[in-house]
């Protein structure tokens, strides 16, 4: 099981980008195939496709991290976001980070933010892109390595969150 973790952007805009890549056979595809079958309001898992009828390789469930509401949140989510994530997806395995012959026996769960405020479509695209992109170089390198975050414990902070003596 491989986990990677990206952000890319800023503001409304910005991809946040969790995922996990693993064997179908493994618990992944467990996760995987619970996660589809088990939505919840407003949290609802799909199919990643390229297009319609084309789902990408390796078969990526786009889970939504934030609450899809209102038509255009849902229209970023599922239009935008999710072609972002899938050209990503299709990038990695382009680029090699993933074989295409992994592809056809790995999962990828891909857990995304989009903010409720996002309002440039071409934008959450290219952002999403990049951080499945990068998300999946972290996690098949497995990084960070446990001393880097050590040392970087005491510089803790993130896009929401930087103490005021940062």
């Amino acid at each position: 099981m491989e986990i990677g973790e990206s952000f890319v952007g800023s503001g409304p805009n910005a991809a946040q980008l969790n995922t996990i890549l693993g064997d179908r056979e493994g618990p992944v595809g467990v996760a995987w195939a619970t996660a589809l079958a088990t939505p919840s309001t407003g949290h609802v898992p799909f199919i990643t496709v390229l297009q319609p009828g084309l789902p990408v390789k390796p078969s990526t469930l786009f889970v939504p991290r934030s609450r899809v509401e209102g038509s255009g949140h849902s229209r970023l989510t599922w239009g935008p976001a999710q072609a972002g994530v899938a050209a990503g997806v299709a990038d990695s395995v382009a680029a090699g980070v993933v074989s295409e012959e992994d592809a056809d026996r790995l999962l990828l769960i891909a857990a995304v933010w989009v903010d409720p405020n996002a309002d440039d479509a071409d934008a959450v695209f290219a952002n999403n892109r990049e951080a499945t992109r990068s998300s999946i170089i972290v996690g098949r390198a497995g990084l960070p390595a446990p001393r880097d975050a050590v040392e970087k414990r005491a510089e803790a902070w993130n896009p929401n969150y930087r103490p005021q003596d940062a």
